[in-house]
């Protein structure tokens, strides 16, 4: 549960050699190439900061790729240095508590439909993946990282907030117990040659192009596997976290806004957002 920066930007659509999977709007884009394989790229840029609405756009594109079948989805960003900068931190301060309740909501049913997805996924990470944005791509089968100076990691610790469990859990299921622990408690920022040295990501990439090339490579070579007995495998191993959030989500929520109506957590949040005002103003 770590928010960033929320900077509106002009959306824009990116561009590829693929069709239409069906009319959507700015903030998450999704296609599908003749082989079948999804490309969902999120694009609010300049950061993918994620608030309600991509939440919600996340979650309908997914429950899209499920209904279509489609062969499996690559997740991706339209930003050239950023695939998510994790969750928006204005649905936090001083929120109106029905909308920062959907807004949980609506990121515990993300997590479920694409961790527990039937259908393969990848993400093409093709930039900076800190907080929410790791979690998202710890959520994918496979993920494809672009070489630079980017990093990826759970760094909630920062800012004095514990990440809820199944963003834990999720890290734990993805490298050791280890190294989740020393990760965590130190609010670490894997570089994309650490991440793939301890399992956080599975292969590096030169550009976006040929990491999303890579994560199709991953999706095909399921081809000869019966995709039922695939599928039914993968949710099999990744049953115990699922389980639990399901059990557990209305007292997750409650920690959620419970956290949001302290006041030491609103003048922490305010503090942050005063002191990101002010590098803004700095760098101009």
């Amino acid at each position: 549960m770590f928010p960033l920066r929320r900077i509106v930007g002009n959306a824009t659509r990116l561009m590829c050699n693929v069709r239409p999977m069906s009319s959507k709007g700015p903030l998450v884009d999704l296609t599908v190439d003749n082989d079948g394989v999804a490309i969902m790229t999120m694009q609010r840029l300049p950061v993918n900061s994620l608030n309600l609405e991509v939440l919600q756009e996340l979650s309908k594109s997914l429950d899209e790729v499920a209904k279509n079948k489609s062969k499996g989805m690559i997740l991706t960003s339209a930003s050239p240095t950023v695939f998510s900068a994790g969750l928006d931190i204005m649905e936090m301060y001083k929120p109106d508590f029905k909308r920062a309740e959907a807004f949980w909501t609506t990121l515990q049913e993300v997590w479920l439909k694409l961790y527990g997805s039937n259908f393969i996924t990848a993400a093409a990470i093709n930039g900076h993946a800190p907080a929410g944005g790791c979690l998202l791509s710890m959520s994918c089968e496979y993920r494809a990282m672009v070489s630079g100076k980017f990093t990826i990691g759970l760094n909630e610790t920062a800012l004095g907030i514990v990440a809820p469990t199944w963003f834990i859990d999720t890290m734990k299921n993805t490298i050791s117990t280890r190294e989740t622990e020393f990760a965590l408690t130190s609010a670490r920022l894997f570089t994309v040659e650490e991440a793939l040295k301890v399992g956080l990501v599975d292969v590096a990439a030169s550009d976006k192009a040929d990491a999303i090339e890579k994560c199709k490579q991953f999706i095909k070579k399921f081809d000869r596997i019966p995709s039922f007995a695939r599928a039914v495998t993968k949710q099999v191993v990744r049953e115990e976290p699922i389980r639990k959030l399901i059990k557990n989500r209305e007292h997750d929520t409650t920690i959620f806004l419970t956290f949001l109506k302290d006041p030491k957590t609103q003048a922490a949040l305010g503090f942050y957002i005063e002191n990101l005002k002010k590098k803004a103003a700095a760098g101009k």
